[in-house]
């Protein structure tokens, strides 16, 4: 399974990015393989609007199934149900705890969009 998260930068020591569409950058980890990749999100940091619906497409593109961050937007939510995508709720952690916590059943998953748009 692959799992995006949000990050604030690609360093392999970056801290988790609170928000969804605006994080730096998506650390894409193959939870089977262990494979870990980083894409760069500096479309959807300097987005006027969209910058949720652009991540989305992007972590779709790359095959991710679950993404872990802190919280998500009313349009970045409704792109996420339409991809397929789940989202799961973390605050803090390198990626291979978050990847963890997320195989052991630790995160809490996102129901609803949490914040309002533009956060």
């Amino acid at each position: 399974m692959k799992i995006a998260i949000t990050m604030q930068g690609s360093a392999a020591d970056a801290a988790p990015d609170q928000r969804f569409g605006r994080a730096r950058c998506f650390r894409i980890v193959d939870s089977t393989t262990g494979e870990q990749t980083c894409v760069d999100n500096a479309a959807g940091v300097d987005a006027a609007q969209g910058a949720g619906t652009q991540a989305v497409q992007t972590l779709a593109r790359h095959g991710v199934q679950a993404v872990i961050t802190g919280h998500v937007g009313p349009k970045a939510w409704t792109a996420l149900q339409a991809a397929g995508i789940r989202a799961y709720s973390a605050t803090q952690g390198t990626p291979a705890q978050l990847v963890e916590d997320f195989t052991a059943g630790r995160l809490a998953e996102i129901g609803a969009a949490d914040r309002p748009g533009h956060w």
